[in-house]
């Protein structure tokens, strides 16, 4: 059996003085498994988390409708069938589930009638087993948090820290102070008898902080004890009331919401007594990551063979602390498979990274799809360890997980205020308009608009982000359009450039005073963001196998000599005598984002080109170069915009996009672009070029004119070894597809051609 996760409990039963009913408690979405053959995640044995522990669920009178149920809480569109008698093996442990009853049209198995939880005259030997239909249904994307706290409505809702000491509350973020919760709309302090580092483990991780560290409870309960003795202190009077506190909880440290401890709001009923008698209230001290706490950079280190071995990030998210994760392995970045993923082990990821515990696990690589391999499935984290390697998991390869089922998370992050020091303003919607930010000026906060001297996408997609309105869709310099706010229309911010990584604008680079080559008003700077974004990525597969010379003589090139695709010594030639010599290949070119690519300029300003008979809708899509290894370029090509459209797409998907009659230009989500070697400009002219090693690089969208979720992709690098009459192409990569330096030896690359002219 796997190891089960964290426990999940049911809350305030002592408190409401209800026995549990025979109809299981709703424990998520995701409580359930199928435990069948390693490549068929839609079939195998049914089995159901209850108290920490897996167990099975039994035959009798289960049927299709209960199959339905159970499939569509895995996340099934429905089930196919279901089998009896342990068909998939028998199970260990207790079978918890006999006599499921269920309509056909509950959401989990849960809503369903049953003999009760673990009462059952059934043995292992008619453990039930179902069989889902594999197309996962649209609505099935994430396991979430879950705030529910009990019956009648009643909720544990969001928690803070109150800081106490003086140093504390000018700390940000806030890391150190006394535990508050939300709970029926007001917040109570939590009573310190009984409190543990687990539970200041799951408090800390709910702020976005990875760890935590003791408090000095001495000098809280010294300070405690003083505001006691005085009298006319308002928390000596409010300590007295139940109504103040949450009288106990008890967390394992693995839990992802504190509201999944268990959890005692006041002492159990009849009982008069105080909740928290002589008690004060709990203190707790959390360690900010790296994002939030920036620290002296430490001397280099050599790394540990665990981290050699395994290293995580996030990848394609709006915000920070998401996106879809990838491992490195093998010195190679690859994606994690959605099977079994959960909040547990989405957690120890958050935390791996410097974030908090997972506020949502996601699937079906609604984050976007990687490209390349897939290197692990099945992920199982108990949620202490320290990074994902420590977790027990399959090969990516040995369930047949593709990409469209690539695992993301979004993890809790500490609250920096920095969304309250931004706004939009005349916008038609609340994700555009004019950019006002709040800086200070002369010690006093001020707000006020950005100069749009050099505003660009990079800026924008920071304002985006601190908005929290997702990815900048444009960033506009004239906004006369736009009215701002009239007491924020002095311009406070200028000279803004930005890398794309700032958690807001005021962290990125700016002038010291204010300097605008113009006045405020209509050329102040603008965004409109959107939530969600294309992302282009090149095969880099593609392009080393395709790769070749040709001498092709200047008779052939007037059409790609008008359109600048040859090196400058070809103007001197003697037309039409002579040739140029080409490196050709192909190029394929995905969309992996969760929008289309669509080209920046309407129709209306498309321009036509009549040698060639085609519009270019973007005029400048690729940049072609070919480098010394110190990096100095010795030759260039440019790829226009042919024609955008989509080439092909996977099975289901309709191709949209099509350049036929003056048609619509774009790639389809999922789909890709593919320009063969064959066509005119698809080269570099090398033709000035002596023999050598060299670095061959391909860049789309190079000035970043089109908002993408993730530009760290968009650079291909392959090196290339030039000879005088042959050329190779090897270790061809994406710009992030392998850590820094990781190149690998021309004798180690395989399926190298010999191109002879």
């Amino acid at each position: 059996m796997w190891p089960p996760p964290a426990a999940c409990s049911l809350f305030l039963l002592l408190l409401l003085g209800q026995a549990p009913s025979s109809r299981p408690q709703s424990s998520g979405t995701k409580k359930l498994r199928l435990v069948g053959p390693a490549n068929r995640p839609e079939e195998g044995r049914l089995e159901v988390l209850h108290q920490g522990q897996w167990g099975t669920v039994c035959d009798d009178d289960f049927a299709l409708q209960e199959a339905t149920v159970a499939c569509r809480q895995l996340g099934f569109e429905s089930a196919l069938t279901w089998a009896h008698s342990a068909k998939y093996g028998q199970g260990e442990g207790p079978i918890w589930l006999d006599n499921v009853r269920c309509l056909g049209t509950e959401d989990t198995l849960d809503q369903c009638g049953s003999n009760g939880w673990g009462v059952s005259d059934c043995r292992h030997s008619e453990d039930v087993g179902v069989v889902c239909h594999p197309q996962r249904h649209r609505g099935y994307h994430s396991e979430k948090v879950s705030n529910a706290l009990g019956p009648q409505g009643r909720r544990l809702e969001e928690v803070r820290l109150k800081p106490i000491l003086a140093s504390a509350k000018r700390h940000s973020p806030v890391t150190e102070g006394a535990v508050e919760v939300r709970y029926e709309g007001h917040w109570r302090q939590v009573c310190d008898q009984g409190w543990t580092m687990n539970n200041s483990r799951v408090v800390c991780g709910m702020l976005g902080f990875p760890s935590q560290v003791p408090v000095n409870s001495h000098y809280y309960r010294k300070v405690w004890s003083l505001k006691m003795k005085d009298p006319k202190s308002r928390l000596n009077s409010l300590t007295k009331k139940n109504s103040f506190w949450i009288h106990r909880a008890d967390c394992l440290g693995t839990e992802t919401h504190l509201a999944k401890c268990q959890v005692q709001v006041a002492p159990g009923r009849g009982k008069l007594r105080p909740a928290c008698p002589g008690g004060m209230h709990a203190v707790v001290s959390c360690v900010a990551g790296p994002h939030f706490h920036p620290q002296k950079p430490k001397p280099r280190r050599k790394e540990s063979r665990a981290e050699q071995e395994l290293k995580v990030r996030l990848r394609s998210g709006a915000q920070v602390g998401e996106g879809r994760v990838e491992v490195l392995m093998n010195r190679q970045w690859g994606t994690v498979c959605d099977h079994r993923w959960n909040l547990i082990s989405a957690s120890v990821v958050c935390r791996q990274l410097g974030f908090g515990s997972a506020r949502e696990a996601l699937f079906g690589a609604q984050l976007g799809q990687g490209l390349g391999p897939i290197h692990l499935s099945e992920v199982r984290c108990r949620g202490y360890e320290r990074t994902l390697s420590d977790c027990l998991a399959l090969e990516g390869s040995q369930n047949g997980c593709q990409h469209a089922n690539d695992a993301a998370v979004r993890c809790n992050i500490p609250d920096m205020g920095f969304q309250n020091q931004v706004r939009l303003a005349g916008g038609r919607n609340p994700e555009e308009g004019v950019v006002e930010v709040q800086v200070e000026v002369n010690g006093a906060p001020r707000w006020g608009a950005v100069c749009s001297d050099h505003w660009g996408l990079m800026e924008a997609m920071v304002t985006c982000r601190q908005l929290g309105l997702g990815y900048a869709n444009f960033a506009i310099k004239d906004t006369w359009y736009w009215q701002g706010t009239p007491e924020a229309a002095e311009i406070v911010m200028s000279g803004v450039r930005c890398s794309g990584t700032e958690l807001a604008l005021q962290q990125c680079q700016r002038h010291g005073p204010v300097h605008c080559s113009h006045g405020p008003g209509r050329f102040s700077a603008g965004v409109a963001c959107m939530n969600t974004a294309p992302d282009l990525v090149m095969n880099a597969q593609l392009v080393q196998e395709t790769a070749y010379l040709e001498d092709r003589p200047l008779s052939m090139l007037y059409c790609a000599h008008e359109e600048n695709c040859l090196s400058k010594s070809a103007d001197d030639m003697d037309w039409p005598y002579g040739h140029r010599r080409l490196l050709r290949f192909s190029s394929q070119i995905y969309n992996l984002g969760r929008a289309d690519f669509r080209p920046k300029a309407g129709r209306h300003s498309w321009i036509w080109h009549q040698c060639h008979m085609h519009y270019h809708s973007i005029e400048v899509f690729t940049h072609y170069d070919l480098l010394t290894l110190n990096g100095s370029k010795v030759a260039e090509g440019h790829k226009a915009s042919f024609c955008l459209e989509d080439t092909n797409c996977p099975t289901g998907v309709q191709r949209r996009y099509a350049c036929a009659n003056f048609g619509e230009q774009g790639v389809s989500v999922g789909c890709w672009d593919t320009y063969r070697h064959d066509i005119d400009c698809q080269w570099v002219d090398i033709t000035d070029v002596g023999p050598g090693d060299y670095i061959f690089q391909v860049v789309v969208n190079p000035t970043n004119d089109v908002a993408e979720s993730d530009f760290s992709n968009n650079m291909l690098r392959c090196r290339c070894k030039y000879d005088g009459q042959r050329v190779w192409l090897h270790n061809c990569h994406t710009g992030d597809s392998y850590r820094p330096n990781a190149e690998l030896s021309l004798e180690q690359e395989q399926r190298l051609r010999n191109n002879l002219i």
